[in-house]
């Protein structure tokens, strides 16, 4: 889901912000200049547009395990210092290349930085104008800055992926962080679903309960497979999605009704485990995989379809995306313990205002 310049130069803007003596503008940046060492705050050069291309003042940019992977060199992108992290962003068009005609100047828009560059984590950022999406005039920027990643990683798990149907029983785990509270927001208030939120805390729990669980399940007081049973009996859930991966994915696969299905987004509790495939033949059992960054490589209209049913959702007050945190830009490193701790409910971000 992150990615980052692989090596390659930092983004040169020639608009706004600082001139220097020798008459060159400057914007900041968050910047790896060493794996696994803090981000530091510098001052780059600006650059010119492409013809393609389009100027973003950042306003917000989203903070996901995988920037702190990259910056790690533990991501299945590698990047080679220096570079900026950060996938997504919202801000307003500050210019536009000749050959743009999706956006002008002054529109609200939110976007992505994909392989083999990103570069969100700064105060401007370039972008190809294909990966820009206009924000619609009753969503906030702070509020679509959650969307790229989790937002669309929730629709395209429950309605691509899982063709999750109204009245179906979802369990999902890790349900308290970012992508969990989204997936319980599209399940209950866009497709009429039924949430069973699982999470390793009572307070996790109960905020999950909060944004629209009907059920809860404390998988650090019991095992998750019993506890679901108690909630369900021995009929099972018919969707589940799971981000931790290990002992959690295999009780969530067992909790499964016949013909359910199971999405993996991750694996955030660090281990990955092997498909026991005899279950999936005892109950006709359909086992998905989910990369939100490969779907934007590999399969972009369903991608681009997915946040833009985001936006509308939000605009018509269907969702309601859950902020835990917002950091200033010189305070990256603390967003990146606030996430690493497990400190974080719901979407952190970086604001630039």
């Amino acid at each position: 889901m992150a990615t980052a310049i692989w090596g390659r130069s930092i983004p040169r803007v020639w608009l706004r912000r600082r001139a220097t003596p020798g008459g060159g503008r400057h914007y900041r940046v968050a910047l790896c200049t060493e794996l696994k060492q803090p981000l530091v705050i510098k001052e780059v050069s600006t650059r010119p547009v492409r013809p393609h291309e389009v100027r973003v003042d950042v306003h917000f940019c989203g903070v996901n395990f995988a920037d702190i992977l990259c910056s790690r060199g533990q991501y299945q992108y590698r990047p080679h210092p220096p570079f900026i992290p950060g996938i997504e962003f919202s801000g307003t068009v500050l210019e536009t290349g000749t050959d743009v005609s999706t956006v002008k100047e002054g529109d609200r828009v939110i976007g992505l930085k994909g392989p083999p560059e990103l570069s969100c984590m700064a105060e401007e950022c370039i972008v190809d104008q294909k990966a820009l999406w206009q924000i619609p005039e009753k969503v906030s920027l702070q509020e679509a800055a959650t969307l790229p990643v989790t937002y669309v990683t929730a629709i395209l798990a429950l309605e691509h992926r899982a063709c999750t149907q109204p009245g179906e029983t979802v369990l999902v785990t890790a349900a308290a962080g970012a992508t969990g509270l989204a997936v319980i927001d599209v399940a209950t208030n866009v497709l009429q679903a039924k949430v069973i939120a699982a999470a390793g805390s009572d307070e996790k729990c109960k905020l999950a309960m909060q944004r629209g669980a009907q059920s809860t399940v404390n998988y650090s007081q019991g095992r998750l497979k019993e506890e679901v049973r108690k909630l369900v009996g021995s009929g099972g859930v018919h969707v589940a999605v799971d981000a931790v991966g290990g002992d959690i994915f295999l009780d969530a696969l067992r909790c499964l009704a016949w013909e359910g299905r199971i999405v993996v987004l991750g694996f955030a509790g660090g281990s990955i485990a092997s498909l026991p495939t005899n279950l999936l033949l005892l109950k006709n059992i359909t086992a998905l995989g989910l990369s939100c960054t490969r779907y934007r490589e590999q399969d972009f209209p369903v991608f681009s379809k997915s946040l833009s049913l985001a936006l509308q959702y939000c605009q018509e007050g269907r969702l309601q995306p859950h902020i835990g945190a917002v950091f200033k830009l010189e305070e990256v490193n603390d967003a990146f313990l606030h996430v690493i701790q497990r400190k974080s409910t719901g979407k952190v971000l970086l604001s630039f205002k």
